[in-house]
């Protein structure tokens, strides 16, 4: 049974004529009352009752009619809902996200993108870069964000953000007029870590380790904001990204650059080995790729 089949037979029932219902498919008779015998021979029933003088549905054409009116309903539905996911106007994605992320870039760019796709929605899951990782892996995510490196067997990425971290002193603290030091300086200092879950908290812990000296940390959350304002109260010292230190306000913290070894940030879109992305998920990637020139440079092709 074709759906074509399903149509030709309900013009004929509107119209109880097939001569009408050719007209109106813009068919000719003969092949529309073949089309309509042949479904009577799949279906094994008559249709029409063709002995009156005006023909009418028997029974079993009563059924046929009203339950092909329904199938031809769910497709239409069918059809438009694809098209319209086609042409990106409707989908859900979803979003693994890492505050520190998310408060530098997120709000713009969700914003701008929902100018222009208003019926997508998007749901977000803000947990460290780490967590994000394994909701990408099990599947609770269609993508997330976070710190490169990754496990490349297990994601593909796009890279979008290179930057370095950099340290953040009270204006009172001795490096506060320092431009650049030797992370081994920061040995006898107290730190303010993100906690465990976020990538940054072990990129600095083994950056520390290779300068020499294990990391006397006293704090830890999960806020960068909270984290600059026990800096700004002399609670410690603290490493961020560069972008995180650029909003900080330079006249209560200093932003020290680190070498020896320096501390690279460098941040990417990531999603699991040959997982299927909705088209709404491929446009919204596209989207934050046009956004940031490393991006462009490295229009991934995988989507």
């Amino acid at each position: 049974m074709e759906s074509r089949q399903l149509g030709y037979f309900i013009e004929v029932a509107k119209h109880l004529s097939f001569s009408k219902a050719a007209e109106k498919l813009n068919i000719t008779q003969p092949t529309l009352s073949k089309m309509v015998k042949n479904l009577e021979e799949e279906l094994d029933v008559l249709l029409f009752d063709r002995t009156t003088k005006h023909m009418k549905l028997t029974d079993a054409g009563e059924i046929v009619y009203e339950e092909a009116q329904e199938i031809m309903r769910l497709m239409n539905n069918l059809s438009d809902k694809l098209a319209d996911m086609m042409k990106i106007k409707k989908g859900t994605i979803k979003i693994g996200l890492p505050p520190v992320i998310g408060s530098l870039f997120f709000p713009k760019l969700i914003m701008d993108f929902r100018q222009s796709y208003p019926n997508i929605q998007i749901e977000l899951e803000e947990e460290g870069a780490k967590k994000v990782e394994k909701m990408i892996e099990e599947g609770s995510v269609d993508f997330g964000f976070a710190v490169l490196p990754v496990n490349q067997e297990l994601f593909d990425s796009c890279p979008f953000i290179k930057s370095e971290l950099k340290l953040i002193v009270d204006r009172g603290h001795p490096l506060a007029n320092v431009e650049t030091i030797p992370l081994k300086t920061l040995k006898n200092d107290s730190f303010i870590f993100l906690r465990e879950g976020f990538a940054l908290h072990d990129r600095i812990r083994e950056s520390c380790i290779q300068a020499g000296f294990n990391p006397n940390v006293i704090y830890e959350s999960s806020q960068w904001d909270f984290i600059s304002e026990m800096v700004a109260n002399r609670h410690g010292v603290a490493i961020l990204p560069e972008p995180l230190c650029s909003k900080l306000d330079p006249s209560v913290i200093k932003t020290v650059s680190i070498r020896e070894p320096k501390i690279p940030w460098n941040l990417a879109i990531i999603w699991r080995k040959n997982k299927y992305l909705s088209y709404a998920t491929r446009e919204l990637l596209y989207f934050i790729q046009s956004k940031f020139p490393t991006s462009n440079r490295e229009k991934s092709t995988k989507f």
